[in-house]
């Protein structure tokens, strides 16, 4: 290669370090190399070109420290002994978690389970909730997000709390608005369930590629859950028995009701709520808007403008 492409490659390399750290130090989280090598933002990289850029740099020294295996931004180092905690945390959630998504896979009309939020990330404290996605069969979300609920019910009285914060159908797969956040907690999320539905979502959001080229495939995988012999029974029974005019009623019935209900919370400005016949996103307030303004504003403070791919 040419030597004087050299430094202006990594310089851009060390750039897109540094957007990643930022990023990540909003959720008060710092990165191994291969984390930021797999979230890096904007460009392609191998694990081998931000080792470099963080071994040699050519533009990011002093705004960057190295506390063992993990890498802060200046001034942050104390972020360590946290990740570290909330690591110990999530284990023990994330063991409520397999068992909520074995359940939740024999539910009826339910295609696919994923955790998202902080612990797919291994960032939640000891009293954080479980976030999860889950897409349902079509026509049938308002049933299927009636069962998830029933779940979240029975969780409470074993001190769970269980957030099927985004429930959509197998026909919405595409996931808006396009920026860095959403573009994120997808790649970070981590499928339990429906691992032909989570292929398909990935295609449908390629748009993502651009902004996380690298995060072709989840960080952190775990095994697929599927039902049992009785769980199956009970899925395909009641999937039968609410297959046609009865369901399609009290799908209708539920959607109207819920659309009724949150109506007022709708009409608030700030939000990023979804009710239709597809989607049930109970956003009310909307937690990426003011993650997107805390990260400009951290990009600010460093000088760093926004690579192209990153805004929508």
């Amino acid at each position: 290669m040419d030597q004087s492409l050299v430094a202006p490659k990594q310089a851009e390399t060390e750039r897109a370090v540094l957007r990643t750290l930022l990023y990540s130090d909003i959720f008060d989280y710092p990165l191994t190399v291969d984390e930021i090598a797999h979230y890096l933002m904007g460009i392609a990289r191998s694990a081998a070109d931000v080792e470099t850029s963080l071994t040699s740099p050519v533009w990011l020294n002093g705004q960057i420290a190295k506390v063992e295996e993990y890498i802060v931004v200046r001034g942050r180092e104390s972020l360590v002994r946290l990740r570290r905690e909330r690591a110990h945390s999530s284990a023990q959630l994330w063991r409520r978690a397999h068992i909520l998504g074995h359940i939740l896979s024999c539910l009826p009309f339910v295609r696919m389970v994923a955790v998202t939020g902080a612990l797919a990330m291994d960032n939640s404290p000891a009293d954080d909730d479980i976030d999860l996605m889950i897409v349902a069969a079509p026509g049938r979300v308002y049933l299927a997000r009636a069962w998830v609920i029933l779940l979240v019910y029975a969780g409470r009285l074993f001190g769970q709390t269980l957030c099927p914060n985004y429930v959509v159908s197998e026909n919405a797969l595409a996931l808006e608005p396009r920026d860095i956040y959403v573009a994120h907690e997808f790649a970070q999320m981590v499928p339990l369930y429906g691992a032909d539905v989570y292929a398909r979502m990935r295609a449908a959001n390629r748009w993502i590629e651009a902004m996380l080229p690298n995060a072709a495939a989840p960080y952190r995988a775990a095994p697929e859950h599927r039902p049992g012999l009785i769980g199956r029974a009970f899925k395909h029974l009641f999937e039968w028995l609410l297959a046609g005019h009865i369901g399609d009623a009290i799908e209708t019935w539920e959607r109207q009701r819920k659309i009724r209900k949150f109506s007022p919370l709708l009409q608030q400005s700030g939000g990023n709520a979804i009710i239709n016949q597809d989607q049930v996103k109970g956003h009310f307030s909307d937690h990426g808007e003011r993650i997107l303004r805390l990260y400009h504003q951290r990009l600010k403070e460093f000088q760093l403008t926004e690579s192209p791919p990153l805004l929508t």
